[in-house]
């Protein structure tokens, strides 16, 4: 009898052992957008969130210049997913990143503008999306989630 209690009780420690911990509901989002310069080796530094990455392969791959990070600031938001928006001046695209195993990895590239880059972006927290506001007098602004361009309003 003692041999049983003791295997059950073995047993339901090894089973609660093995669930997952999910802490739930949670908000990743940030409330106002980060705007980051690119320094001279194309690192930038958000010292608020304690979180710093290279960014010239995303200028390489926007600009198609090695150098084109030089005088550049990007702009940095997280949504509520915990997904990252990226931007920067002359851009024809935000770029949405996700957090996996110490990188950032591309989840979607959303074309903004086809032909010549977005002029003054920047980004505002509206849940559950991204909105970005660019243009001269900050004229056309967009709804974004990390699926892209949304035609639902704020509610």
């Amino acid at each position: 009898m003692k041999t049983i209690k003791l295997l059950l009780i073995g047993s339901f420690l090894f089973i609660g052992a093995c669930s997952t911990l999910v802490l739930k509901p949670a908000d990743f989002a940030w409330p106002v957008e980060s705007v980051l310069s690119v320094d001279n080796n194309g690192k930038v530094d958000i010292k608020r969130y304690s979180i710093n990455f290279d960014a010239r392969e995303l200028f390489l791959k926007e600009t198609g210049d090695s150098l084109g990070y030089q005088n550049q600031q990007l702009r940095v938001i997280r949504n509520l997913n915990g997904y990252y928006f990226m931007v920067a001046n002359n851009f024809r695209n935000v770029y949405v990143f996700n957090v996996d195993e110490g990188t950032f990895r591309l989840e979607k590239k959303i074309e903004i503008s086809d032909k010549t880059g977005i002029q003054n972006p920047a980004f505002n927290q509206r849940p559950p999306f991204i909105e970005l506001v660019y243009g001269v007098n900050d004229s056309s602004k967009i709804n974004l989630t990390e699926k892209g361009i949304s035609k639902e309003e704020v509610k």
